[in-house]
């Protein structure tokens, strides 16, 4: 959730429980000024093996493998506690530094760290404040968890930080999170990609915001593909917002969904057509933390089209045809099936 909707940074508030939250100081209470770390170490941190690289099959880090020192981006999930990866979960765990943005996720998600780890909020933090965090790793051959809300790929400013990573020599990785829209969709009950309706999704936001965006990137070009879209970053302007989906080539009746932090306790779900969309924002003063869902197959019904994975007639690897092949609908492009 970003200042002026959902996405992955935001550089201003606090939310939730403040328990166990990171003083002025940016430490944990408890916590030393040198984040001191024990020499007996836990178990590793899983990678795609199970492991965290250069463990052995007892969790122990040798010491050689420690001295590189390594960030690990981790998606914290829409807001959820108990929406973050298994993975994610664990290098929380493990980590020697955690920066986390506590305007943006919440204190529960690093509940389960280390006492002695030193917990830094990067909330008021430019790229240039954790560098020296990122060097330290580097130097003293710590893990760090980078803690990220939503999914570190969706407007989560990490490129840059890799790159500084790699300035420094920090080997670094990420771990992939639940993003907003993903769980906006899920807590309406509603498919993004319906057979014969959408099978296309546009992650964007509404341009002329203090961000730049390429020029060959509006809303109302995205908008003419009549496929679904998810616009992070775009709360404030909702009026624009409306006009430039509706200008594009949406029906004003086309069904959208607004998620306000969602899966947080204070979450507001809302479901409302195109023509409504601003109106509604307006009257719940939604103007950040919101996420917003817009097209034909969000609708609750009306809609009859059905998977052809799953139709009684459709053969693949696994499942011989039993009658009839489905029947595509109009104004849809498909291959042709096979005698």
């Amino acid at each position: 959730m970003n200042a002026d909707g959902v996405g992955e940074s935001d550089p201003t508030g606090v939310v939730g429980d403040t328990t166990g939250m990171p003083t002025t100081d940016g430490l944990r209470p408890g916590a030393t000024d040198k984040g001191t770390v024990p020499n007996t170490r836990r178990s590793g941190t899983p990678t795609t093996d199970g492991f965290r690289p250069g463990a052995t099959d007892k969790g122990t880090v040798p010491n050689a493998r420690r001295s590189a020192g390594e960030v690990v981006f981790v998606g914290a999930g829409p807001g959820a506690a108990d929406l973050i990866t298994v993975r994610g979960a664990k290098v929380i765990a493990e980590a020697d530094i955690i920066i986390w943005a506590s305007s943006l996720v919440d204190a529960a998600l690093i509940a389960d760290a280390r006492p002695d780890a030193l917990i830094v909020d990067s909330a008021s933090l430019s790229l240039e404040g954790v560098q020296p965090l990122y060097q330290r790793a580097k130097d003293e051959g710590l893990l760090v968890a980078r803690v990220h809300t939503g999914d570190p790929s969706i407007y989560g400013a990490t490129a840059e930080q890799r790159r500084l990573c790699d300035e420094i020599g920090l080997p670094h990785r990420t771990i992939p999170g639940v993003s907003a829209f993903a769980a906006a969709a899920a807590r309406m009950d509603a498919e993004i990609t319906v057979p014969e309706v959408s099978q296309s999704m546009i992650l964007t936001r509404l341009e002329g915001g203090r961000t730049p965006m390429p020029e060959r990137e509006t809303v109302r070009g995205f908008a003419a593909h009549g496929a679904t879209m998810a616009l992070y970053l775009s709360a404030a302007r909702n009026k624009v917002l409306q006009e430039e989906l509706l200008a594009g080539g949406y029906p004003p009746e086309t069904p959208c969904i607004v998620g306000y932090r969602v899966t947080w306790p204070d979450e507001l779900m809302l479901r409302c057509r195109l023509d409504e969309l601003s109106a509604a924002m307006a009257e719940h003063k939604l103007w950040k933390h919101t996420i917003v869902l817009v097209g034909p197959a969000l609708a609750e019904t009306g809609i009859e089209t059905r998977s052809h994975l799953y139709h009684p007639g459709f053969r693949h690897e696994y499942r011989k045809a039993e009658g009839e092949a489905p029947v595509p609908g109009p104004g849809t492009t498909h291959r042709k099936a096979r005698p």
